[in-house]
């Protein structure tokens, strides 16, 4: 995938090093242990190793970050950016993130009426919106991708070939547009893929894959 390269070298990085203070006020950082942000409070950039980021009902935070843990955000919370490095990542319902969200090695749900401005990405793991948006496409290599009724993606999907010592080229990543869902933008598959697409969903062009059609809410 074009822009995780730059994740792993962040994984890399930190887990070598120490976590260093940075400049926005209300940052926390934290080495082996999970951080808590209230519901309704605000902080900066939230990071951890070892350990999860939640961040809770309508509270706001700048970035969220972990290496070996998950991040949570809660119904109708704000971020501009979310991304770990082996584990899950969570959006709550109306919830709402400006840039990117990224994983390695972990699922992606976005919950009804989530929303993400940037890219949406992993290498390994589920990608499952219910009735969410994301406006700067989705890329995987060995996710399912499952695109949920009434959901809406811009920017296309794209599903890359495994390449160098990330190869997990042993299994068929399946692709679901589900009812209703909108998918604009080019879904490219540089792999082998199923997928399967709702007889009322709307998709752009297709490259690399066959279109198996269905009917009712799910194949």
């Amino acid at each position: 995938m074009r822009r995780l390269p730059a994740i792993f070298m962040l994984a890399a990085l930190t887990a070598g090093l120490p976590l260093l203070a940075s400049a926005h006020q209300g940052d926390i950082d934290k080495v082996n242990g999970s951080v808590q942000v209230e519901a309704g409070q605000q902080a900066g950039d939230v990071s951890t190793v070892n350990g999860a980021v939640r961040v809770g009902n309508g509270a706001t935070v700048e970035k969220a970050s972990t290496v070996n843990g998950a991040v949570e955000l809660g119904d109708h919370a704000q971020a501009s950016k979310l991304g770990t490095v082996n584990g899950a990542i969570t959006l709550g319902a109306a919830s709402k993130v400006s840039g990117e969200v990224s994983a390695v090695n972990g699922r992606i749900h976005l919950a009804k009426a989530a929303e993400v401005g940037g890219k949406l990405g992993n290498v390994n793991g589920a990608i499952v919106l219910d009735e969410a948006h994301v406006a700067g496409g989705i890329e995987t290599v060995d996710g399912d991708v499952t695109i949920g009724a009434n959901s809406r993606v811009e920017g296309g999907i794209l599903v890359d070939k495994p390449s160098g010592w990330f190869h997990f080229n042993r299994r068929t990543p399946v692709i679901v547009i589900g009812p209703h869902a909108v998918v604009q933008g080019t879904l490219e598959f540089r792999r082998e893929v199923v997928l399967k697409v709702s007889n009322s969903a709307q998709i752009g062009p297709v490259k690399g894959a066959t279109v198996e059609k269905f009917s009712g809410d799910s194949p």
